[in-house]
């Protein structure tokens, strides 16, 4: 079983012979296993800053069995980064914002809205609320997302169970790994300055 920190540093350096995308699901999954019996537990300061998407899996509903099945992984090429941003509006009651953004050549679609960390369960459940599309460095458009879950007003009074969130099973200073409310997995970088 490889080690994370070889994807990560693979990624970093650009690496042409990336590890193999099965062996880094199973290392994802058991890195999931681990934090679950250990019952480690992260900060919400640990999550903050800016974080590359490297690694993901999709998921597909399972025919017979009910449930889903882990789709195979990809790493998201350079050339289309994407990425994560968690800041405090209030570290000591874990209320954030979170901001999801992808470029694809001189196109940005940047989506910004509210976070809250649930430290006991390394959940963090958000919602986006506005939308930003910047096409050469100059908005397009800019104006708040019709059919988000919540409004910015009412986002900390609405259940979890409603929010779309990634429950975090590993945090270090170098890169993060939690799944999605859906069942994929994912893996981020930390970005450095």
């Amino acid at each position: 079983m490889i080690e994370l920190t070889e994807l990560v540093n693979a990624y970093r350096e650009n690496a042409q012979n990336k590890p193999d995308k099965n062996q880094v699901v199973d290392a994802l999954i058991q890195s999931e296993k681990i934090a679950k019996k250990q019952r480690l537990t992260y900060s919400f300061t640990s999550l903050l800053g800016k974080w590359q998407l490297c690694f993901a899996t999709g998921t597909r509903k399972a025919q017979k069995r009910g449930g889903i099945i882990l789709g195979k992984g990809f790493y998201l090429p350079k050339l289309i980064p994407a990425s994560i941003s968690f800041t405090a509006s209030d570290a000591s009651s874990n209320k954030g914002e979170i901001t999801n953004q992808i470029q694809v050549g001189f196109l940005l679609l940047k989506l910004s809205g509210l976070c809250r960390y649930l430290e006991k369960k390394n959940i963090l459940c958000f919602d986006f609320h506005h939308i930003t599309i910047s096409l050469f460095n100059r908005i397009v458009y800019d104006g708040n997302i019709r059919g988000s879950k919540t409004q910015a007003s009412n986002f900390y009074d609405t259940s979890i169970s409603k929010l779309p969130f990634f429950a975090f099973f590993l945090v270090t200073e170098d890169f993060i790994a939690a799944r999605g409310r859906g069942g994929g997995l994912a893996i981020w970088v930390k970005e450095r300055d």
